[in-house]
C-alpha cells in the first residue's frame, strides 16, 4: 500500500485533506491525523470493522481500550449512557483540549473501542484539523497514538511515516503536536472522580473546576477486570533504547550512572532541563527547558531522535515531583519500565 501524504499549510490544502480523510473514514479506512496531543491513528469508532484495524495495523492488544474523539457535546452524548452534571463541568471548562472523561458506554460504541468493559472515554481534541474531520463525517472517531504498540508516541507527520508507512492510505500533515504528550484521563464513574493517566491538564486544575478528585497511583490504576483507559499498561510509551530516568549533581556522578548502569558514553544519549552535562558529545547531549509544557512538548521528539541516532542508552534527568509534572513522569517511568 502507498501511503498518501497530504499537507495542510494553507486554506486550499486544509479543506482537501479534510475532504480526503473524511472520503476515506467513511468508507471504513484508517488514516493518520494531528491532534494537539500526539498523532493519532483514526477510524470511524461506530464501524467495528474499521476498529479492528487499528488493533491489526499497530500490533494493539485487545484488552487496551481506545478513547473516542469527538467534535461536539451533542456527539460527546451520543457516545455516552450517561452525560452526568459533572461531565458538563469538566467538559465545559476543559474542552476541546486534552482531557478524556471517562463515562458508561452508549451501545453504539464497538466492543473493540472499549475492550469489552462496560464505559469509554471521550474527549473533544483541540486541534482544528481533526475537528474539521469529525464535522465533516458526523460520527465519532476512535484514534490511539498513531504508531506500532507500545512504542514512541508521534508529535509530527514523520514520526508516523517512520513506523506506518506503507500500512495506512493517508497521512495528514498538521505540523508539531503543541502539548506533545498524551490526554489526561478522568474517570467518572467512580466518586470522587479518579486521574486514571496524569497528563497537562493537572489535578489542581481539575479540582479547581469540579471538587475533589482522587489520584490514582502506581498499579491501583489497571485493578479493574477490563481496563477503563489506555495508558495503563506498566511498559508503554517507549524507545527501542533503553531508557532510565536518574539524578545527577555533576558529569563525574552522570559518568558513574553510566558505568553503573554498564553503557558506553560515545552510545548514550543526555535528556537534561536543569543539571547540564558539560563534558559529553553535543550531539549526544539534549536540553529541554525547565518548564513542564515546554518539556512536554519536546519529549517524545527527542525519544525519536536518540533512537535514530543510534543511542543505546538514554538518561533523562529526573522531573521534579510537582503536579505539574506528574504526565511526564508518567510518561517516562513507563518508558522505563
Amino acid at each position: 500500500m502507498k501511503t498518501e501524504i497530504l499537507s495542510t499549510h494553507t486554506p486550499q490544502l486544509f479543506a482537501a485533506a479534510v475532504h480526503r480523510a473524511a472520503e476515506l473514514l467513511r468508507a471504513g479506512e484508517v488514516v493518520a491525523l494531528p491532534t494537539e496531543t500526539v498523532y493519532g491513528l483514526a477510524a470511524n469508532a461506530l464501524n467495528a470493522q474499521a476498529v479492528a484495524r487499528i488493533f491489526q495495523i499497530k500490533g494493539r492488544p485487545s484488552n487496551n481500550p481506545i478513547i473516542v474523539h469527538v467534535a461536539s457535546h451533542a456527539m460527546a452524548k451520543r457516545c455516552a449512557a450517561e452525560f452526568p452534571p459533572l461531565a458538563e463541568t469538566y467538559s465545559r471548562s476543559f474542552w476541546p483540549g486534552p482531557l478524556t472523561l471517562v463515562l458508561p458506554r452508549a451501545e453504539i460504541i464497538s466492543d473493540l473501542v472499549t475492550a469489552g468493559g462496560p464505559t469509554v472515554g471521550i474527549r473533544w481534541p483541540g486541534h482544528p484539523f481533526i475537528q474539521a474531520v469529525i464535522r465533516q463525517c458526523d460520527f465519532p472517531l476512535a484514534a490511539p497514538s498513531a504508531n506500532l504498540s507500545n512504542q514512541v508516541s508521534p508529535t509530527n507527520a514523520a514520526h508516523v511515516g517512520s513506523q506506518l508507512a506503507g500500512k495506512i492510505p493517508l497521512l495528514v500533515d498538521g505540523g508539531q503536536s503543541q502539548v506533545g504528550i498524551e490526554s489526561t484521563v478522568l474517570d467518572l464513574t467512580v466518586s470522587p472522580p479518579r486521574v486514571l493517566r496524569p497528563g497537562m491538564i493537572h489535578a489542581e486544575s481539575l479540582t479547581a473546576a469540579g471538587g475533589p478528585i482522587y489520584t490514582a497511583t502506581g498499579d491501583d490504576r489497571g485493578q479493574a477486570s477490563a481496563l477503563k483507559s489506555p495508558g495503563l499498561l506498566a511498559k508503554h510509551y517507549s524507545p527501542r533504547a533503553r531508557l532510565m530516568v536518574l539524578a545527577w549533581q555533576d558529569d563525574v556522578e552522570l559518568d558513574l550512572l553510566i558505568q553503573n548502569a554498564k553503557g558506553q558514553r560515545r552510545s548514550t544519549h543526555i535528556i537534561a532541563h536543569t543539571k547540564i552535562p558539560a563534558g559529553f558529545p553535543e550531539a549526544n547531549v539534549c536540553v529541554i527547558p525547565h518548564d513542564a509544557e515546554a518539556f512536554a512538548r519536546a519529549i517524545y521528539a527527542e525519544l525519536h531522535r536518540c533512537d535514530e541516532a543510534g543511542a543505546e542508552l538514554i538518561l533523562v534527568e529526573a522531573p521534579p515531583d510537582l503536579p505539574t509534572w506528574a504526565g511526564i513522569a508518567d510518561r517516562l517511568r513507563r518508558a522505563a519500565a
